[in-house]
């Protein structure tokens, strides 16, 4: 079947929107779906940083959400025609991470997510002349109209809940949320700090918010930390004088828990001196440079750890963030922009920019 997809050819150009060939017909396990929204994400953008390590050109987009148009059935598809999905990464399903409820840590998450794929897989995406484009982007390839995938990476979801908002709970949210749920285990009358307030750090926030935590956000970007407080945390910028005192006096002694979304080391030396003694520290962002830990940062038991997509389940996690939408209890959908998918370089841009938090592309144009 003929789509439109935004196709990006080289590290250095823009998206291009194109019509390209898309495999019709889902095989055993998998699903066509029909694309309503695909959140952009920093992941996304990040393969511009990697010239020679992706190959291009490639239909990016792994935060997408859309309508159930066929199946290719098999004993592990359960989702059925017109059931609304929101798609997240791909696993395997029976390595040892995978069979401990650990899907993030699967042995085959690289080959499956990073333009990988199954080796069952046939060709699913060439352009207009018949050029091959690169097998799907964790699972998806999500910025067009149609995306084949994996019945196992797609998460049935109401559909009452604005379907073209929900993508970014397969990633950005999910990664945030799921730090803060399920590796800290955030309580009531627990601390956080969180550095870094773009998609990831602010969906943290609004789960601590949630979970009765204590949040501190630090950010560089004045209309980010106006937005940590509408979500319930204590905001300081990263270039306020003595920040890990500050915030150990705002947490009464050293946060318990901090997060760090940002990757820049003097920050993360900063998260660690505002740690409590035994207190942790998440990493969800890639290092892309050697990260020199300070003298005294990892004393009185504090550790640190990295933490992939949330440590979730999608399966559990995406049902019980719209649960607490749906309560008013984490506003993602403030977070969010849309674009007709046309407008993918606007999209891009602006996040860059930092003038919007979360993109989102609609494939049939309707941005707003």
């Amino acid at each position: 079947m003929r789509i439109q997809a935004a196709v990006l050819r080289s590290c250095d150009a823009p998206f291009t929107v194109e019509e390209v060939d898309l495999r019709e017909e889902p095989g055993a396990g998998e699903i066509l779906v029909e694309i309503a929204g695909s959140g952009m994400c920093r992941t996304d953008l990040a393969v511009r940083r990697s010239a020679g390590r992706s190959p291009l050109p490639a239909v990016l987009g792994h935060e997408g959400a859309g309508v159930v148009v066929r199946t290719g059935g098999g004993p592990d598809t359960e989702i059925g025609v017109g059931d609304h999905v929101v798609l997240s990464f791909d696993s395997c399903g029976h390595c040892r991470s995978c069979r401990a409820a650990a899907p993030a840590y699967c042995d085959s998450f690289a080959a499956l997510n990073l333009f990988g794929g199954r080796k069952e897989d046939t060709p699913r995406l060439t352009d207009a002349a018949g050029g091959a484009l690169a097998p799907r982007w964790f699972g998806q390839s999500s910025f067009a109209r149609y995306a084949l995938v994996s019945a196992r990476n797609a998460v049935r979801v109401d559909p009452a809940l604005p379907l073209e908002l929900l993508g970014p709970l397969g990633c950005g949210f999910l990664t945030g949320a799921g730090a803060v749920l399920n590796t800290f285990r955030t309580s009531p009358g627990d601390t956080l700090a969180v550095y870094g307030a773009g998609a990831v750090g602010l969906a943290a926030v609004m789960a601590a918010t949630a979970a009765g935590a204590l949040t501190v956000a630090v950010d560089r970007h004045p209309g980010r930390l106006a937005l940590a407080e509408r979500f319930g945390a204590l905001a300081l910028h990263a270039d306020t004088p003595g920040l890990p005192e500050r915030i150990r006096r705002l947490t009464d002694g050293g946060a318990r828990y901090a997060l760090d979304t940002t990757a820049a080391p003097p920050l993360i030396n900063d998260a660690l001196r505002a740690l409590r003694p035994t207190g942790v520290l998440g990493l969800v962002a890639r290092l892309h440079t050697a990260l020199p830990l300070e003298t005294g940062t990892l004393d009185r038991g504090r550790s640190v750890r990295h933490i992939c997509e949330g440590d979730a389940v999608p399966a559990l996690l995406i049902p019980r963030l719209t649960t607490l939408w749906q309560a008013g209890r984490f506003p993602f959908d403030q977070l969010i922009r849309t674009y007709p998918l046309t407008a993918v370089n606007d999209a891009e841009r602006d996040c860059e920019a930092g003038r919007v938090v979360k993109p989102v592309l609609l494939p049939e144009g309707r941005g707003r």
